[in-house]
């Protein structure tokens, strides 16, 4: 039994499973085939993943474009609104400037010089024989939807500083119906303004023509004294007055707005 068992134990080594270690190696080498199947499932999912990623993509860019035209529309419409506020508001923003400044029609005080100065305002309209005389020469003209002739009497007065005057305007209305218009004035150089004062005028003031109807219009004025000792207004001979009348009517509330030019 004892010498027996060796060639037991090496036979059953001998008849052990066995693998070549050639073959073993070449087939570590051969790549292994893919399955067909996997592969397109997995394109398809890289597809996917890709077609998802890019859904969000395209509607940050709707949602950015759709922004973009919200606020474009925006600014439009408030560049309408700006341009019909500015034209309904035209006529009552020139009346409270001339109601703030006094150039309403009574003789004021210089709104440059108006808190320092103690003089009477019957003393500035005594003429300041010293100085020489200031040209004053005159402008008139309507809107487009206004069928109406605005046109001075003068083209030009001279005065002296403290020195009344007076000038007309004619008006004629040459449509076939009655008509209301108001006018606007402004005195070129603008740093004049202040010291040109007018006593009696139509500005801002309802002017009803008839059909056909043809009116003068008179401005009292004079250049206040305290244009002479300014020194900005050294050099200034030529003043002018330019008129623009506005056809206006009634709103729903009784107020005289003026009508948008067409």
């Amino acid at each position: 039994m004892s010498v027996a068992s060796p060639f037991r134990y090496s036979y059953t080594r001998i008849l052990g499973p066995w693998t070549c270690a050639a073959c073993s190696r070449s087939l570590a080498q051969i790549p292994r085939a893919r399955n067909p199947a996997f592969t397109a499932r997995r394109w398809l999912n890289t597809t996917k993943t890709a077609q998802q990623s890019a859904v969000p993509h395209m509607n940050q860019m709707h949602a950015q474009y759709k922004l973009k035209n919200r606020t474009v529309m925006n600014y439009v419409f408030s560049v309408i609104v700006g341009f019909v506020a500015i034209t309904y508001g035209s006529v009552p923003m020139y009346k409270m400037i001339c109601q703030q400044t006094g150039w309403g029609g009574q003789p004021i005080k210089s709104a440059a010089h108006g808190s320092s100065s103690t003089l009477d305002p019957s003393e500035r309209l005594r003429p300041l024989e010293s100085h020489p005389r200031i040209r004053i020469t005159f402008n008139g003209s309507v809107s487009d939807v206004l069928p109406w002739k605005f046109v001075p009497q003068q083209r030009e007065v001279r005065v002296l500083p403290g020195e009344t005057a007076l000038a007309f305007y004619t008006a004629t209305n040459k449509s076939p119906e009655d008509i209301i218009g108001v006018a606007t004035y402004s005195v070129t150089p603008g740093q004049v303004a202040p010291y040109f004062s007018k006593i009696q005028c139509f500005c801002f003031e309802e002017q009803r023509l008839n059909a056909g109807e043809t009116v003068d219009m008179p401005v009292f004025f004079y250049i206040d004294p305290e244009f002479v000792t300014d020194p900005s207004m050294k050099g200034i001979e030529t003043v002018t007055l330019s008129y623009t009348f506005f056809k206006a009517k009634y709103d729903k509330d009784g107020h005289l707005r003026p009508v948008p030019m067409g």
